[in-house]
């Protein structure tokens, strides 16, 4: 992120009103690059398809769709991420129906759950899938067809509602040479609903956010104001896609915005594969959770430390921020050599999103020479509200409201934070067959985000916490968890955490209580074998957070996992699973204690 004089500079692209007039107007621009680059099972090196090709089989599969009856259908997809899965989804939304993603770790019974709720009648998905999810022909009522996106060469079904993508799009072709225009002269107008999307379920019952084809392509445009995709002198435009394309942050933000911007979408092997299909694909930009790119940092300064270089690392950092050399390009590959030489030298930027990140992690990353950004949405909002631009902004803040969305801090406390409330093109049309939760969640075109945060001076959006989340005690005072949980996460023996409040069964009152789980490899290697010896440890932990917090929000009880938390595919720990509040250590001498 660049000078403060470029403050309020937007960048200039095209305007859009739907889906369709993404992939139209960007598959006559950008006709010959590749749209899409990808691995298929045993390759070694990567493929292509351009954008002629993908628009023509977007036409091929939608023709098709339609011959057989799917007009106006509800239609699902699930699976592994693919430029096959984005073919599917573009070409049910962009003249077909609604296209309903689903999460491909979900249970059977709860795949089977979700498509009952939306109405679907036709479902893709990958082979690795098709037996797990064929078991829905027998309970979801409606349901005609699955289609396979990726079949084998010798694949066959005796099941006739088992097709295969390849006949479809073979059958379209068809249909097109002979002159069936229904799908590529489709009409889709702005207020249809292109996507069901079913929210995480982190916090409950998963509802499905209705959003048009208005709330999507204006967020891709009003967000291209912010962010532009390098496509000049050393670069070549390619984003790394690695989150689920299920998830609202990947698919508009990462797939729809790339393809407007005539970028090319590399389709990441698996979360092992990130850094070595980045630098094999010579790609620029990538979006992340936190947890990615927190554990990319945590590697370097290991890494550092293995070869003795941690202190010069150190020191580095230091002259870089003092001289301001984040954006010297040259001087900063040069000093930073071995950290670029990991993504290779095409990095161009890291964008994450999801949940709040370090922004420490934010502030080195820039002084090693490697712009990173942060931004703010929620799948109600398709998904951007607030994001940094790319030649300004602030690492602790999300950025600024997208231009054409208003956002507005009410119930305020004393220290200004309060509910954050947004208007704009993206907020949702509603959630689907749930008149009851959209008019709770929506107030005379405001949605209420049930987040907490406050914004500075100069319009910078910054998040506190989530409102289900805050911690009320008797004496009336607000403890954000997630603030307790980012001090706790800057110790080094700590992984993951939840900051919860425990009832006090003798003042009656909420007891700020940390679920931690460990390091317990670095532990051991520190000579913490035992649970009283790491409870030690993880004492001084607490002790070393609390010093940095007033008396109300500081810890008084610690309890210890274990294993992981559960956590959602795009790794947000699921805060509200029963399991993740079980421990190992309840009875140690430690828990019983209180600081």
């Amino acid at each position: 992120m660049n000078s403060k004089k470029y403050a309020g500079a937007l960048y200039s692209f095209e305007y859009v009103e739907t889906l369709k007039d993404i992939i139209n107007n960007s598959s006559l621009k950008y006709s010959d690059r590749p749209a899409y680059m990808y691995k298929e099972s045993g390759d070694k090196d990567f493929k292509a398809i351009t954008y002629h090709d993908f628009k023509k089989n977007i036409d091929e599969l939608g023709t098709t769709l339609i011959d057989m009856g799917f007009k106006g259908s509800k239609i699902a997809i699930i699976g592994e991420n693919s430029y096959k899965w984005a073919m599917s989804y573009f070409a049910v939304a962009t003249g077909v129906g609604t296209i309903v993603p689903l999460d491909k770790n979900l249970e059977i019974g709860e795949i089977i759950n979700l498509m009952k709720r939306a109405d679907v009648e036709l479902v893709f998905t990958s082979y690795k899938m098709h037996e797990k999810v064929a078991k829905a022909f027998k309970e979801v009522n409606g349901l005609r067809n699955l289609v396979i996106l990726d079949e084998p060469r010798d694949f066959s079904s005796e099941d006739s509602r088992i097709i295969e993508l390849s006949a479809l799009l073979e059958k379209g072709s068809h249909l097109i040479n002979e002159g069936d225009r229904r799908f590529i002269d489709a009409l889709v107008k702005e207020d249809d609903i292109s996507t069901i999307l079913f929210t995480s379920g982190t916090t409950g019952l998963a509802k499905g956010v209705m959003l048009s084809h208005m709330n999507l392509s204006q967020n891709v445009f009003n967000m291209s104001k912010y962010f532009k995709i390098p496509m000049e002198k050393d670069y070549v435009g390619r984003v790394l896609s690695v989150l689920p394309m299920h998830h609202a942050y990947e698919m508009t933000c990462s797939i729809m915005t790339t393809y407007y911007q005539g970028g090319t979408i590399v389709i990441c092997e698996g979360l092992k594969h990130i850094q070595k299909n980045f630098f094999e694909a010579n790609c620029s930009i990538m979006l992340g959770v936190p947890l990615i790119f927190e554990t990319i940092y945590k590697k370097v300064w290991k890494q550092a430390e293995k070869t003795g270089k941690k202190d010069t690392l150190r020191r580095a950092i230091s002259i870089s921020k003092k001289l301001n050399l984040r954006n010297n390009r040259m001087a900063t590959r040069k000093i930073f050599k071995a950290v670029h030489s990991i993504f290779g030298p095409k990095l161009y930027s890291f964008i994450a999103g999801g949940a709040t990140i370090d922004p420490k992690v934010i502030v080195e990353f820039e002084a090693m020479g490697i712009p990173m950004l942060q931004g703010y949405g929620m799948t109600e909002c398709a998904p951007i509200i607030a994001v940094n631009q790319d030649r300004y902004g602030k690492a602790s803040s999300v950025g600024r409201p997208m231009p054409g969305t208003e956002v507005r801090i009410i119930d305020k406390d004393e220290f200004g934070i309060g509910e954050i409330i947004c208007k704009g093109p993206s907020v949702m049309a509603g959630y689907y067959k749930d008149p009851e939760n959209t008019a709770k969640t929506i107030k005379d075109g405001w949605l209420y985000t049930g987040d907490y945060g406050y914004i500075d001076e100069e319009g910078f959006l910054y998040i506190t916490g989530r409102k289900k989340n805050v911690i009320v005690t008797k004496g009336g005072k607000n403890i954000f968890p997630e603030e307790v949980e980012y001090y706790l996460l800057l110790d080094e023996h700590i992984v993951e955490t939840i900051v919860y409040g425990k009832k006090d069964s003798f003042k009656g009152d909420l007891i700020c209580t940390a679920i931690v789980y460990p390091d317990f490899k670095f532990l051991e290697s520190e000579g913490a074998k035992k649970p009283e010896d790491i409870c030690a440890i993880l004492r001084e932990a607490i002790e070393k957070a609390n010093s940095k917090m007033p008396p109300y929000k500081r810890i008084k009880r610690i309890e210890v996992r274990e294993k992981e938390f559960i956590k959602t595919t795009t790794l947000k720990i699921k805060r509200f699973e029963e399991e993740n509040y079980n421990y190992e250590y309840a009875d140690s001498d430690f828990v019983k204690k209180r600081f």
